[in-house]
């Protein structure tokens, strides 16, 4: 599958563009981690990009969502690894993340909404005018962008991140997509 392929598929059963956006901003993270620890950027960024496909079409419904996206996943040519970090990275299946490529999915998941309403408090509501300690700083904030789980993000650590090169790594991989985001 290609990444023109995914994205077809992306719209044709994505119409929110701010889960468009979650799905490039994880794309871009996984992309990042991919390079950082030596993994297939190809293969990383792909999931991250179809792993919240479904959402719109299983309404939310946590019993489903993600079954289907890797099934949709399926059809466009993903890995076996692809479709089962899609799965396992929402944890109302209680299917186990067993390797790097699952665990990285899981915890960049959430730091793209962190990042993202980080950058929607700031005057310019641009990423280029966010840093890394004030992103730290927000973290600590439990009450700010309540839906981002700072336990699944400082999962990092299982991936072999500390928690500040974390959130460095995916704010640049998100600095470097921002026209596209819209930030």
């Amino acid at each position: 599958m290609t990444r023109e392929e995914a994205l077809a598929s992306i719209e044709a059963n994505v119409e929110n563009r701010n889960l468009i956006n979650h799905m490039l901003a994880t794309e871009a993270i996984m992309r990042a981690l991919a390079r950082r620890l030596g993994e297939d950027e190809e293969e990383w960024g792909l999931t991250g990009l179809l792993h919240d496909i479904d959402v719109e079409l299983t309404e939310g419904d946590p019993e489903v969502h993600s079954r289907l996206g890797a099934d949709l996943a399926k059809e466009l040519g993903a890995s076996d690894g692809m479709r089962h970090a899609i799965l396992c990275h929402n944890e109302a299946h209680g299917i186990p993340r067993e390797v790097l490529l699952d665990r990285a999915l899981f915890c960049a998941d959430p730091l793209t909404g962190l990042i993202t309403a980080a950058a929607l408090v700031l005057p310019d509501k641009k990423l280029s005018s966010l840093t890394s300690r004030s992103l730290l700083k927000r973290f600590g904030e439990k009450r700010f962008a309540a839906g981002a789980n700072r336990e699944q993000i400082a999962l990092s650590s299982e991936i072999g991140l500390e928690l500040e090169d974390f959130i460095a790594l995916g704010l640049e991989a998100m600095q470097g997509i921002a026209g596209e985001l819209g930030l």
